[in-house]
């Protein structure tokens, strides 16, 4: 008997190959069966096809038919946004359960064991000293990576606890306030009466005593974070209750950035919208006429020239705001690639809320239409297309550092920036 060849110790091993083998397939088999997402896709690919997404798509579908006033409606966008974001993670969780377990079990199972089973065979037949040494060779690797092999249904349990803690932190906590916003008819913050959206430039300023305008400021920083890869950043609407709660925070300079930077189609909405309430736009009034003249110079070089005149008459907080702005934006266009985003696209749904006429009545709604069409892209594409040369400043270090971790580490969406929070 081929056995006998073995010394004491590695008899006890071999007998543990065969149940190992037998064991990794059938539990691979088994835990594929209780996956949600077909395996090999991305986290954003696999969340569109899991029945928590569906559900989440099914009921914005379904508060669209309430008015905007509707309790059901304001309770369904609040469970729309929550479904997603319990998708997203169920994703992620799936995600991690393939790389960490699954692979190493068909692994396991399919390639490493069934190679000592196959030496086994050949010991059986052959039993040379050379090769009960490369057969005894295996089974001490074997042994040597037995316990390696029980720690991959240890890190089942472990990632399974991750996912199960986090979803019930994230439910409990948005229940919670769910259910408060849902009991009062009082607005959602009444800190104080002070209020950002729709207030003159210098006036929000002063008062704040800051360089940058809240909502620019604090809705680019959580785009930086998690928004810059997002397919339709500005052009695709949120859900409109999230962006008016993000408003209202805002409005009273109190953002949990673990909380918005979840939707950053929100927070963009948000951004936009203050560009929008504005009573008088960053690029000014005055300057109006002035733009599209600039804009329609034909050599590149004077066209630039004539760009850098007009930014030096804009007041210094109009050209502070509007420079952050737009050093954000040309960065946002470097992932055009992923977001769909280019500078002509960025220009389209951003630059009627950055150059409008002064009008008033018919007239008005006339210029606004005609600032929305092609003309204004022409004005505003040059902005993000040249930021570099027409704001020579430099980029805000905090701007800097945050684009430079965002490029860098490639955190998978928004959800594993809620999830480091923990």
């Amino acid at each position: 008997d081929a056995t006998e060849l073995l010394q004491e110790d590695l008899v006890v091993v071999e007998q543990r190959v065969e149940p190992a083998k037998k064991a990794a397939q059938v539990l691979h088999k088994k835990l594929q069966g209780c996956m949600h997402s077909q395996a090999g896709l991305e986290a954003e690919k696999r969340m569109k096809k899991l029945p928590l997404m569906l559900l989440s798509v099914s009921m914005a579908e379904s508060l669209k038919d309430f008015d905007a006033e509707s309790s059901i409606r304001r309770v369904l966008e609040m469970c729309c946004f929550m479904e997603k974001m319990l998708a997203s993670m169920l994703a992620d969780f799936e995600m991690k359960v393939e790389k960490e377990v699954l692979e190493p079990l068909n692994k396991l199972s399919e390639d490493d064991l069934p190679e000592i089973l196959k030496n086994k065979k050949q010991f059986a037949k052959l039993t040379t000293d050379w090769n009960n040494d490369e057969y005894s060779a295996d089974l001490y690797h074997f042994a040597t990576k037995e316990d390696d092999y029980a720690n991959y249904f240890i890190r089942l349990l472990e990632l399974q606890a991750e996912y199960h803690k986090y979803s019930h932190e994230f439910l409990n906590k948005n229940i919670s306030e769910l259910k408060e916003n849902h009991s009062r008819q009082a607005p959602l913050l009444s800190l104080s009466s002070q209020r950002v959206y729709g207030e003159p430039l210098l006036s929000h300023l002063s008062q704040s005593n800051r360089e940058i305008a809240a909502p620019i400021q604090e809705c680019v920083h959580m785009l930086l974070r998690t928004g810059m890869t997002e397919e339709g950043l500005f052009r695709l609407a949120a859900a409109a209750s999230i962006v008016k709660r993000l408003k209202t925070c805002l409005d009273h300079e109190v953002v949990d950035y673990s909380e918005f930077s979840m939707d950053p189609h929100a927070v963009a909405g948000a951004l936009k919208g203050y560009l929008r309430e504005l009573p008088e736009p960053l690029m000014t009034f005055e300057l109006y006429n002035d733009w599209f003249k600039a804009a329609g110079e034909k050599d590149p070089t004077e066209k630039l020239e004539k760009y850098r005149v007009l930014l030096k008459k804009l007041p210094p907080d109009n050209y502070n705001n509007l420079r952050y702005l737009v050093q954000f934006l040309s960065l946002l266009s470097e992932q055009q690639a992923v977001n769909k985003m280019t500078p002509s696209n960025i220009a389209i749904v951003l630059g009627p809320n950055l150059l409008w006429p002064r009008a008033e009545g018919e007239a008005a709604l006339f210029d606004m239409a005609s600032a929305s069409s092609v003309q204004v892209v022409t004005v505003i594409e040059p902005l993000i297309q040249y930021s570099c040369s027409l704001f020579p400043e430099g980029m805000p270090a905090k701007m800097y550092a945050l684009h430079v971790t965002s490029v860098f580490f490639k955190p998978l969406r928004f959800i594993k920036t809620w999830i480091s929070v923990f």
